[in-house]
């Protein structure tokens, strides 16, 4: 017979006595100026959850929140859940009882947990003090010889799903006898599809995403740092209702340099890299990669920025490539296509060029980036999860969301120089939905 773990010892009070007035409860008053998901959306997707553990033979999820990959270890938690914090974030989902969710420390629930001001719909919010705790409600439910899916987070980058190695082991330690097996496909291949409410979050996404773009092109001036234009795209984003969210692979150098000298002007930089306090300058380029994140879901944009009056001819050509693969994109991003079909066409103008590419293709995205399917690589080249190995019959379905990837550059001219380009596009019936309408033009800025 298996060891019973030791009996926990009882934990702390989170506070001491703190009366409040009767009856008083939570201000909803936030709700009006936060994004909100329909209590209708909220029970499809439990419907279908409830249903897939059922097939699954799982009688309870158990989500294990973490930071990971610009918040997006999250992304499974705010899809079930409707909450976000990045201070210990814990999920528990029962086919036949509702769920809890464990969230932060104790000064950050007093006078309660402001996640009850946010959001319609998890009722039962508790301070995080351990998954002992959570450990023993599964018990209290008699589930410690159930199987339990665990719910980290996945993704065509993050192949292996992300769990904290000491969290599993206390879990293991906590419940010898049930069987922990990782549930995060399940939610995967939930987000899929995304549904027009779904659809209506990246909308708004989208919207903020433009006013990045054009506040990049007003700020992208001669004497004006890197960290500066960094600064107002990222500003831009929270002033008009965006999530803090710092994913913007931005880089900018002079386009003309000695040849022995490389630049990285085919696609954006990571932080820390960038942003740095260097001016920018006449001739120079900047390209960008940004996500702008609206109620949890995140748009994605490039967009290639000329610092001058008039750009060289060679990079009007390039671009011009780009608005090419764009436009084939909305044609051939549409239900009924497949992954092969697409990809080959969005390729076809840099081929007839003789241009190459960094990226061409699209990724999936939502919550989270990128999702499945991605397909930016040659077949062969690069990691296999983002190259199109074994997909390419797969079938676009109407609702699927995806990013372009069109990083084009011509080897002739330049090796280190090229343009970033894209908008954001739903699969629709007759050709894809974008909803940044990033410009169409090169972006002069003398």
């Amino acid at each position: 017979m298996l060891d019973q773990p030791a009996t926990a010892p009882k934990p702390n009070p989170l506070y001491p006595p703190h009366p409040l007035p009767e009856g008083a409860k939570p201000t909803t008053v936030p709700m009006r100026y936060l994004p909100q998901l329909s209590l209708a959306e909220r029970d499809r997707r439990w419907d279908q959850l409830r249903k897939r553990m059922v097939l699954a033979r799982m009688d309870a999820l158990l989500f294990l929140g973490n930071d990971i990959y610009w918040d997006m270890g999250i992304a499974n938690i705010r899809y079930v859940f409707h909450v976000a914090s990045k201070i210990a974030l814990y999920g528990a989902f029962f086919i036949d009882q509702p769920p809890i969710v464990w969230n932060s420390v104790a000064h950050m629930n007093r006078p309660f947990n402001f996640l009850h001001s946010t959001q319609q719909w998890t009722d039962d919010i508790r301070a995080f003090r351990g998954l002992s705790e959570i450990t023993a409600e599964l018990r209290g439910y008699g589930l410690e010889r159930s199987r339990i899916g665990l719910v980290g987070y996945s993704s065509t980058i993050q192949t292996i799903p992300t769990f904290i190695h000491g969290e599993i082991e206390a879990l293991k330690k906590e419940l010898p006898q049930a069987e922990l097996v990782d549930a995060s496909w399940v939610l995967e291949q939930m987000r899929l599809v995304k549904s027009e409410e779904e659809i209506g979050m990246l909308r708004k996404a989208g919207l903020i995403a433009r006013k990045v773009v054009d506040a990049m092109v007003a700020k992208a001036r001669p004497g004006v740092t890197e960290a500066e234009l960094f600064a107002e795209m990222i500003r831009t984003q929270i002033a008009n209702g965006g999530e803090p969210n710092i994913f913007n692979l931005l880089a900018s150098g002079p386009i003309d340099h000695p040849p022995t000298e490389l630049w990285h002007l085919l696609h954006g930089l990571d932080q820390p890299q960038v942003p740095s306090m260097r001016p920018l300058a006449d001739n120079d380029i900047v390209v960008a990669e940004w996500h702008t994140k609206y109620g949890g879901y995140l748009a994605h944009t490039e967009y290639t920025v000329y610092v001058g009056k008039k750009a060289p001819q060679p990079l009007k050509d390039i671009f011009e490539v780009c608005l090419e693969s764009l436009d084939v994109s909305k044609e051939v991003l549409k239900a009924g296509n497949t992954l092969r079909q697409a990809w080959e066409a969005i390729r076809k103008p840099c081929q007839r060029a003789g241009f190459d590419f960094v990226e061409l293709g699209f990724h999936a995205m939502g919550l989270g980036s990128p999702e499945f399917p991605t397909v930016i690589y040659l077949p062969g080249y690069g990691a296999n999860a983002l190259n199109g190995h074994k997909i390419g019959d797969f079938v676009l379905e109407e609702g699927m969301a995806f990013g372009n990837n069109i990083d084009i550059f011509d080897p002739k001219w330049k090796p280190d120089v090229g343009c970033m380009y894209s908008d954001f596009m739903i699969v629709r019936k007759n050709g894809a939905e974008c909803l940044v309408n990033t410009p169409r033009e090169l972006a002069e800025t003398g």
